[in-house]
């Protein structure tokens, strides 16, 4: 079960490392962060509502006592994450986003070990400590020498912090649903305020270049809807903050698809730091989850 999580996780942070510089290309292209947003959930959303009404797909609906929380996950984990990061985007660099969403596995370690009760031990607190060096490398090697914490900065720290209560509280509910329903949940109820961004998104798609287009439709489908979905299937197999830390290497594949699609060349010092990063996420699952592994499988929630 450990195995497939970390390779359902994997799968999706290679995807999730993706969006930063196809976010950066529909911006470029004439979309409006707002418009975006609304566009790539929009194209979530009727994604998931086609497979629930899918003949023969059994598709249970959230219960009462639960539906005021999934309502407030999906604002902070789709809502306030990608109007953050999408918004972040217009004053900082595709490869700098990622970055600090890297940050990210270090909020999710300190919720889960309050919230879910979850152990690391010491091998665990190391790896993400030296995760955490990763991203500093990455950060001083992007921004060249120095890291000024601009708006556009301070907007993706906050989707950052969003993300890892969003991890670690949807946690308890994949017990009670399938990943696939829990997905929907939050991304119907996340979708909803992206709808004072309406007035205009007709306007956008129409001039919108070719390329802005179907890369918003790419960012609404793969990692707006699927990776989401296989995201839920890693947490609900494995712990939050070990199955979190793999976003470390979130930041190494967004700064090379950067690199690739958006001509933004990473430093000597940016890769090395990947290097670093993904050294963390191994510390973490092959040192870490021996030490915890014999007392602990799935925490409950407390």
């Amino acid at each position: 079960m450990i195995a497939k999580a970390l390779l359902m996780a994997s799968i999706t942070v290679l995807i999730w490392g993706s969006t930063f510089a196809g976010i950066r290309v529909s911006l470029n292209g004439g979309y409006s962060p707002g418009h975006l947003v609304l566009v790539r959930f929009f194209i979530a959303s009727a994604l998931f509502v086609i497979y629930a009404l899918w003949p023969g797909v059994k598709f249970q609906l959230p219960q009462k006592k639960d539906l005021l929380k999934i309502i407030l996950l999906g604002w902070i984990g789709i809502s306030i994450y990608h109007i953050g990061v999408t918004f972040g985007e217009q004053t900082i660099s595709a490869g700098t986003a990622g970055m600090l969403i890297g940050s990210g596995p270090i909020f999710t370690a300190i919720i889960a070990a309050i919230v879910l009760k979850e152990r690391l031990g010491l091998f665990g607190w190391l790896g993400l400590s030296v995760g955490f060096i990763g991203i500093i490398l990455i950060t001083v090697g992007t921004s060249g020498s120095s890291f000024t914490i601009s708006e556009g900065a301070i907007f993706v720290l906050i989707s950052a912090l969003a993300t890892s209560v969003f991890f670690v509280f949807q946690k308890p509910f994949l017990k009670r649903y399938r990943p696939i329903e829990l997905t929907a949940y939050f991304t119907w109820a996340g979708t909803i305020p992206f709808f004072i961004f309406a007035p205009g998104v007709f306007q956008t798609v129409q001039h919108a270049t070719l390329e802005a287009n179907l890369t918003a439709i790419y960012v609404g489908v793969f990692p707006g809807a699927i990776a989401y979905v296989m995201w839920a299937i890693a947490l609900s197999l494995g712990k939050a903050s070990s199955i979190t830390s793999i976003l470390y290497v979130e930041p190494a594949i967004a700064i090379l698809v950067a690199w690739i699609w958006l001509n933004e060349f990473p430093t000597t010092l940016s890769l090395i730091g990947g290097i670093v990063a993904i050294s963390g996420v191994l510390i973490v699952n092959v040192k870490g989850s021996k030490k915890t592994s014999s007392s602990e499988v799935i925490p409950k929630a407390s």
